[in-house]
């Protein structure tokens, strides 16, 4: 904790109430408040200190939820992903910058003031779902409202709904020890739900359910936010899952924000080789810029001449060192010879690295000798050919300095 610290009462905060009082939330007020951030994070800092040496999870880290909005945290174990979500929630205490939900500020390092997490008004939902044992899920799911004295016939009222919601009605006389995975994961957001607080934040919530269980329950959650409004920080390792849930994703990494964009954004125009390799799969090729007409690019690469977009956020001058970027799905590749034309070139399939997976197929061709991964509808009938054309479109390369990657 910062040196003469001090701690904030709830009554110098805000009063009962928040954005939402019951349990659908006002889905008007979502979009009613425009771009008005119901977090804002500003520059903030945060270091653990050991007797081995001092590591920085937190570095300069600026971010904004709007109102309606579940913003996804990516990144692999370590990044800073989850002590992020740990200072809005207030279980950790940054070393530097302000932290403001609603508009009031819950930490500022320059104030020296850290409001206490349960005066934040927010929910959370952990890994390990967090259920007590010896209660009821109807219990589990009362026991935010129970605390805040609210009356018993509303809290009934709010309970029965929410789990109504969440699919869980027929449910509430059970223990969590007679609940699947799944069933706990939903009693889990009910209770986050209720509350009313109308901001959630998510600590990998799915990752202790299995493959298939968590693969409807992605959809369930986004259906569910879109449903009853409430905004949502939300930090997973799992790409898929960030992009099935996050109407934006920030990839984080050794503390620091990488890029924030839309999932779209995210996948067909990152900003470096490491967010192509870390969200989806990628080919990559170093080459150097060779000429620049407008926003398009030509890059001398090993497979000859590439033709590419540049990114928005970069200048790249004639000699600049840079990475060629496209998905295995972005290759056209055509059984027969193609007009000559930008990013044409012939290629032979390996068929000993040929994978059939359902409607789609999987398969290396080889450009002048190097490897490229592409995907095609098996219906092309690409596993027995040997030699095919491969064509990229200029408007789906993306070229990026590798100064940034």
């Amino acid at each position: 904790m910062l040196e003469g610290t001090r701690k904030v009462s709830r009554q110098e905060t805000w009063a009962d109430g928040g954005p939402f009082s019951g349990v659908g939330g006002d889905a008007g007020q979502r979009r009613s408040a425009g771009d008005a951030p119901v977090i804002a994070i500003r520059n903030l800092r945060k270091t653990f200190h050991a007797r081995d040496g001092s590591v920085v999870a937190l570095d300069d880290v600026s971010l904004e939820v709007r109102a309606g909005e579940m913003v996804v945290i990516l990144g692999p174990s370590g990044c800073g992903k989850t002590t992020l979500l740990r200072c809005v929630a207030g279980l950790e205490q940054p070393d530097e910058g302000e932290i403001e939900i609603r508009g009031r500020p819950v930490f500022s390092s320059r104030e020296r003031m850290h409001v206490k997490p349960e005066h934040r008004r927010v929910s959370m939902m952990f890994q390990s779902y967090a259920l007590w044992p010896n209660m009821t899920v109807f219990e589990n799911v009362a026991y935010p409202l129970q605390v805040r004295g609210v009356a018993r016939r509303e809290t009934s009222e709010r309970v029965r709904e929410v789990l109504r919601l969440v699919g869980c009605a027929e449910l509430e006389r059970r223990y969590p020890g007679q609940l699947s995975g799944g069933q706990q994961q939903r009693v889990a957001l009910a209770r986050a739900i209720v509350s009313g607080d109308g901001i959630i934040l998510f600590d990998e919530p799915l990752s202790n359910v299995d493959a298939r269980v968590r693969e409807h329950l992605r959809v369930e959650l986004r259906v569910l936010q879109e449903r009853v409004g409430f905004s949502g920080l939300y930090v997973t390792h799992d790409q898929t899952e960030a992009m099935v849930i996050g109407h934006r994703i920030v990839v984080m990494d050794r503390g620091r924000i990488l890029q924030v964009g839309s999932p779209q954004d995210i996948y067909n125009r990152p900003r470096s080789r490491y967010i192509a390799e870390f969200v989806g799969t990628a080919n990559v090729l170093p080459g150097t810029v060779k000429v620049v007409t407008g926003p398009l690019v030509e890059v001398t690469t090993q497979l000859g001449a590439l033709t590419g977009m540049a990114n928005g956020e970069h200048t790249l001058p004639a000699g600049e060192e840079v990475y060629v970027i496209f998905r295995p799905e972005q290759c056209r590749v055509h059984h027969s010879p193609i007009a000559e034309g930008r990013n044409v070139w012939p290629c032979r399939v390996d068929q000993d690295r040929t994978r059939f997976l359902g409607p789609i197929l999987e398969y290396t061709l080889l450009v002048n000798g190097v490897p490229i991964l592409a995907r095609t509808v098996s219906s092309l009938g690409l596993d027995h050919a040997r030699e095919a054309w491969l064509q990229l479109d200029p408007a789906s390369v993306q070229v990026v300095p590798r100064r940034e990657s």
